[in-house]
């Protein structure tokens, strides 16, 4: 039986990527045929003002919704389905999918972005063919998302495949020799892989070492281009980032890593964090494990239509 729902259907399915700053909207008619249409600013401080932008993205929907679908900047208690939305404040503490199939009228469906994006790329991209897909965010932060024979493990909410927080980041590198603080970051913790190798803690990163302040993009580059500042900060990052991935590949078992992020614009980047990968890891690859995102739209609303998809399937049921 086809695990992916990517047969065609009558009805559509209205998803929302819902950020901080825009809210991306779409109409999904199966996996494949997600069709952007526009975006809107988040109304972060208002619940009405939120409320008001769905209805009218809902109302301007070519065909009558059957299912709404969110990926959302944020995360919902798996226990109280209570919602955690640092950046957007009128979601927070809310049980966002009840309140908003109450207030909508619609079946509604709601994942962490994160998870949509590892939805995505299990179904339509990189991580097509394989059991397991681990959805691996590089960039503003270090996030994740897994996925299990095309089901979310975070089905109901949580935490699963946060790989970017807590105290797990090694401070006393051996190769190349050096000795890092504890750098803090944003979840209140010390010692976070998303402090030191998210762009921002590559940055970071970059002016413990050198006490030079550079962009993320321009340490890259200048590492690509074999900067030996640069060079030298990349081959920590990747000693920092590589020991965790691959206990996570142990522990999971993915067929695929798929990054996504601004830091997986760079091939190299990524080619050498996968080679790093896979020497400490216990299964032996003799092909990449950790590879670049492939999903051609939106993941975040491809995310969000699949998991509108698998409930319009569930509603037919």
């Amino acid at each position: 039986m086809d695990r992916w729902p990517s047969e065609r259907t009558n009805r559509v399915i209205i998803c929302f990527d819902i950020g901080g700053t825009t809210i991306k909207v779409a109409e999904a008619y199966s996996a494949d045929k997600v069709i952007p249409k526009g975006r809107v600013a988040t109304p972060v401080d208002d619940f009405d003002a939120f409320i008001a932008v769905l209805r009218s993205q809902i109302a301007q929907a070519n065909t009558a919704p059957e299912v709404v679908a969110f990926s959302m900047a944020g995360v919902l208690d798996p226990e109280t389905g209570v919602a955690t939305m640092a950046n957007i404040p009128c979601l927070t503490g809310r049980k966002l999918e009840q309140e908003l199939a109450q207030i909508l009228g619609l079946p509604v469906v709601l994942a962490n972005d994160a998870d949509c994006f590892a939805l995505a790329e299990a179904t339509v991209g990189a991580g097509r063919g394989h059991d397991v897909v681990f959805g691996l965010i590089l960039g503003t932060g270090v996030g994740g998302g897994v996925v299990v024979r095309g089901e979310l493990i975070n089905g109901n909410g949580g935490f699963a495949g946060e790989i970017g927080h807590g105290p797990v980041a090694q401070r006393v590198i051996d190769d190349p020799a050096v000795t890092l603080p504890a750098f803090a970051c944003g979840c209140g913790q010390s010692g976070c892989l998303d402090a030191v190798c998210s762009a921002r803690g590559l940055e970071r990163l970059h002016q413990h070492l050198h006490g030079v302040t550079e962009d993320s993009k321009r340490i890259v580059a200048d590492w690509e281009a074999g900067e030996a500042l640069a060079r030298h900060t990349i081959d920590v990052w990747i000693a920092i980032l590589a020991g965790p991935l691959a206990v996570m590949e142990n522990m999971l078992g993915a067929g695929i890593v798929a990054v996504g992020g601004g830091m997986s614009n760079s091939t190299a980047l990524i080619e050498a964090l996968d080679v790093a990968v896979r020497a400490r890891s216990l299964r032996k690859f003799d092909r990449p494990l950790i590879v670049p995102a492939q999903c051609p739209i939106e993941p975040g609303l491809v995310g969000a239509a699949i998991l509108g998809l698998q409930r319009q399937k569930t509603i037919a049921a």
